[in-house]
């Protein structure tokens, strides 16, 4: 399977199928320590130390061995969006689509703004279901504005749907945020998403030496 490099996302970038951008899977914060903990607190912390330690796993190549453990993570939290979502990043890698989406589902449950999910997610549904897909992209965009690759999704579904000016105007945010991108906008839109070009400033005149009859 061809590899590309994708977009990165709030912990940097992941690896998926060519043509594909997901964001990448996401570590636990530290959790704040407390003087009492309570059996539910504990189980928390465990699952969070599972996290981190599938992320691990994920590094060494080993993408099985960090969804088993993210598995025990989920069991032991079940709220734990982010052990969600990176089972959805895993699924997605492996091409288990209707993994991918049940996990990141779990995920927005717990927290229905959650960006990364929402983006890969779409990613995932796009041709299947455009117009879900172009919710939870507008969604992701509310979440993070200069999320450029949301605005290119959503430019490539409006475009496909017929609403052109709609379509040029996400694919002219997607490259205002990152003009990087303009090479994968649709010929059709491109020059349109071409940045105005700077006003030549004139000459400074050069000064007169003194005693000059210039």
């Amino acid at each position: 399977m061809k590899r590309t490099r994708l977009w990165a996302g709030i912990a940097g970038l992941a690896a998926a199928s060519a043509g594909v951008a997901v964001w990448a899977l996401q570590p636990h914060p530290a959790p704040a320590r407390e003087s009492k903990t309570s059996p539910a607190r504990l189980r928390t912390q465990e699952a969070s130390a599972l996290l981190d330690a599938a992320l691990a796993q994920q590094n060494q190549g080993d993408p099985k061995g960090a969804g088993r453990t993210l598995g025990r993570a989920v069991e032991l939290d079940p709220r734990n969006k982010l052990a969600w979502y990176n089972l959805g990043v895993i699924a997605q890698q492996e091409g288990r689509t209707a993994d991918a989406v049940a996990s990141y589902d779990k995920a927005l449950k717990i927290d229905p703004a959650f960006p990364s999910a929402l983006f890969n997610e779409a990613v995932l549904i796009e041709q299947a279901e455009p117009d879900r897909a172009a919710g939870l992209l507008r969604r992701a965009i509310a979440a993070r504005p200069e999320a450029a690759t949301a605005h290119l999704h959503l430019g490539r579904i409006l475009a496909d749907q017929g609403r052109t000016d709609e379509a040029a105007q996400e694919f002219g945010r997607a490259v205002a945020a990152d003009p990087a991108l303009r090479g994968r906008v649709p010929e059709q839109f491109r020059d349109s998403t071409s940045p105005a070009p700077t006003p030549a400033l004139a000459p400074e005149s050069t000064p007169t030496p003194a005693g000059s009859t210039r």
